[in-house]
Formats: structure tokens, sequence, C-alpha cells
């Protein structure tokens, strides 16, 4: 046997003991996932996965190994970890879709755990969509968007968001989800790290998980009023972090950043060199002052946005991405590969409603959040009246026990609320939305005010 024979059996030998290693270690962190939930803790500890972390760069020094290929390898393992506790955690999406399912029987419910504007979209899009078949929109076409429209987006973001944009930045995509999943796929690699500030929405966190991409949290509290410190910025970012998610006005709080701290955030970005993704779908919601992340004209910056939430077209299915031209670029490859184009026809009808007026949707929410807070108030509710947005993060005050029981529990009488552990480790939160007309908030918050005083 050659020596080259020797050493590659010497490798295989290796390779099958890891594999019998990480059976065991995916079943006993199954075991922990077990117990966790039977406690009611969270799945992701920051605290002991530093300390690993600490202890396997301290091992790396003693091997001579390399520290970037042992710590990614550690974030594989933990992304394991966390997949394998993920299988029965609750979302608002759980919640929703129970509801959905209680109302084909015939139950009435009251959705508070979605953020889905009741009132219709622009009269634009419903002339569109009867000019739509005439006008020949209906083909394959750029995978980048139609050039018109994209040029539409630019000049609406340099004019709303002091970004100097050209429609070469700017990527179509359907729906604000899908240009958060393409910039995290298409822009960070296997055991590359993300900062996420929570509560933060789900998505963000599925995303990373689904890409192999470790989610290092900072966790904000209410005590604190969901501000994240830079001392928590800095301590975790390492040699592996390639991105920073922001998302504000905030789901679930409805947080803005003092344009102090979002300064300093962007030149830590600069400073590392760190790609900043940020989700402002919520940017025409803003009761306080706010500012795009485009503004900073940073290259490394993604903005997604959205007509779901400003234009009331959440079945649409249409945003936009907008960055710099090669940004775009590489996650129009991605795109392409998932979707050959955006639809021509919803193109088309967003391309109509862009530019239309759609102040009268954020005085709506406006009028339906003062209804919301003045309500969560009187049931003497815990939680900081938001910066924008359109939800209240609330917990029960004095009380410890998991919101995700007390979802399902209020289902039975025909509302449905998100719980707080979908966000982050939450579990005591939960999130309620403005979304609906007064009088069913007030039923709503009415239901669970019984609920709670029982």
């Amino acid at each position: 046997m050659s020596e080259i024979d020797e050493l590659r059996k010497k490798m295989e030998q290796i390779t099958l003991e890891m594999i019998k290693l990480l059976k065991s270690r995916t079943e006993i962190a199954q075991k922990i996932g077990n117990i966790k939930s039977e406690l009611g803790i969270t799945i992701t500890d920051e605290g002991r996965e530093t300390k690993l972390r600490e202890k396997i760069i301290s091992e790396c020094k003693t091997l001579d190994l390399d520290e970037s290929i042992a710590t990614r390898f550690l974030n594989f393992l933990l992304n394991e970890s966390v997949n394998v506790q993920s299988k029965n955690s609750q979302t608002h999406l759980t919640i929703f879709l129970k509801a959905k399912e209680m109302e084909k029987k015939g139950k009435k419910i009251i959705h508070l755990e979605v953020g889905e504007p009741d009132f219709d979209p622009p009269e634009s899009v419903k002339k569109s969509l009867s000019e739509v078949y005439d006008k020949g929109f209906g083909k394959y076409g750029p995978v980048m968007g139609l050039p018109e429209f994209r040029q539409s987006i630019a000049e609406f973001c340099s004019k709303n968001f002091q970004g100097n944009i050209r429609s070469d930045n700017i990527l179509v995509v359907p729906g604000a989800r899908f240009g958060v999943y393409l910039a995290i796929s298409s822009l960070l690699n296997p055991g590359d790290e993300i900062v996420i500030i929570e509560p933060a929405w789900p998505a963000y966190r599925q995303c990373a998980i689904n890409a192999g991409v470790k989610v290092r949290t900072i966790n904000t509290t209410l005590q604190t009023k969901w501000e994240p410190t830079i001392e928590q910025i800095n301590s975790a970012i390492n040699i592996n972090t390639r991105m920073i998610i922001l998302n504000y006005p905030n789901n679930p709080t409805g947080k803005i950043l003092p344009e102090k701290l979002q300064d300093q955030i962007i030149n830590i970005a600069k400073e590392h060199n760190l790609f900043i993704l940020s989700d402002e779908i919520y940017s025409n919601y803003s009761n306080n002052s706010w500012k795009s992340i485009l503004s900073y004209n940073y290259e490394n910056a993604i903005v997604t946005q959205s007509f779901s939430k400003s234009h009331a077209m959440t079945g649409y299915r249409i945003g936009y991405v907008a960055s710099s031209s090669e940004i775009v670029k590489k996650l129009a490859k991605l795109q392409a590969l998932c979707l050959t184009n955006v639809s021509e026809p919803i193109q088309f009808i967003a391309m109509n409603s862009i530019n239309d007026d759609v102040s009268e949707n954020t005085n709506q929410i406006s009028e339906q959040m003062k209804v919301l807070i003045e309500n969560c108030q009187k049931m003497d509710l815990e939680f900081v009246i938001p910066d924008g947005a359109m939800y209240v993060f609330a917990k029960i005050r004095n009380d410890k026990t998991s919101t995700t029981e007390l979802a399902h529990k209020l289902l039975e009488y025909g509302l449905a609320i998100a719980p707080g552990e979908a966000f982050g480790d939450y579990g005591e939160f939960f999130r309620i939305s403005a979304c609906v007309k007064k009088e069913s908030i007030i039923e709503g918050l009415n239901i669970l005010s019984s609920e709670i005083n029982k």
C-alpha cells in the first residue's frame, strides 16, 4: 500500500468516527431540546456558546490550528443543534394557520397575530388589473425586473430615502421576505456569522439557518426600551461575522433607533467590512424621526422594501431590493435560478401605484394604533409605546408564564395573537397587531382581558 493510500485510509477512519460522534451529539441535543421545551427555556444560549467558542479558540492555539476553520465547524454543529431543537417551536404563522383552519370550520377569529392591513390597495391597482392583459404584460421578462419599473423605484428611493439610487441598484423581488432570503443566501457562506438584534421577525433567523449561517443574537429588553448598546454589537462581532441585520421601525416592538446609535452601527459595519441588511418595510408607519440606511450610501448596505404594508398588497407578493450594482447582480443570479423573473402583470400594477398617495393608510393604522395602545394601558400590560410599525409587544404584568399556551387557548375564544417565543427569548411576551378595525381591536382585547384576569 502506498503512503497516500495509508493516509487516505486514516482520513476515512477519522471521518467515520466523526460521524459516530455527530450522531451522539445530535441525540444529546434532542434530549436537551425536550427538557428546554418542558421548562419553557429558549433554544439558543448565547452565554454558553460564547464560552464554548472561547475554549475552542484557546485549543486552536495549542494545536496550531486555523481558528476560522475550527469556529466555522463549531457554527455548523451549533446550527444542527438549533435545527434539532426547533422542530416544535411556535411562530405567529403557527397560530395564523391554525386560526385559518378554524375559520374554515365556521369559527369567527379576530386576527391580531398578523401584520396584514385590512384596507384595500389603491384604486390604481384595480385599474391596472383591468389593463394588464391588453397591454401585453405576461411574458418572460428580465430577472432584474421591468426596466421602467426599476427606474420608477430608483427615483422613488432617491426622493423619499435620500439615497443616490439608479436603476442598476434595484432588483425587483416577489416580496421583501424573498429579498431577505436572497441577500443571506447569496452573500454569505456556511459557517459565516450574522448578527441579529432581537426581538426580531423570525424569518431572518430561519433564512440564516437554512443557509448554514450561524446567528449571533443581541438581546434587548423592555427595560432598555428595546435599544441595543454599541458594546453588545462589538462583542458579537468576530472573525467569521459577515452581516448585521437591522429592522426599524421594528417588528415586533415598533422601535426606531436613535440616529446617533444608527450612525455608530454603520461605522462599525464599515470598520469590519460587514454587510448591513436593513428591512425597512414599515418605513411608512414611522411616528418618530426615521432615517433609511440608503441615505448613508454605504456600498455594502442592502435594503429590502415591499408594497405589502404601505399599499396593502400583501397577496400580490411584490417588493424590491436596493443596493450596489455588484450586490444586486449577485442576488439576481440566485433569483434567476429560483423563479426566472417576477410576474410581469404584478410588476406593471406595482409600477402604476408606487407614487400613489397612501397617507390615508398611514393615518388609519395610526388611529388603530392609538386604540390598541390605550386599551393595552387600561389592561395594565407592560410594553413600550411603539415609535412606529403596527404592533404592540407586551407582557402580562408580574406574570412569568409562556404566552404560547395562552395564544392557543385564546383561539378557542376567537382571538389570535402571536406568542413571543417567535421573536427570540421572549416567551413571556406576545405581539398584537393594529391591522383590523377599531371595533375588532376592542373586541379582541376584551377577550384577552377576560382570559388573563381569570
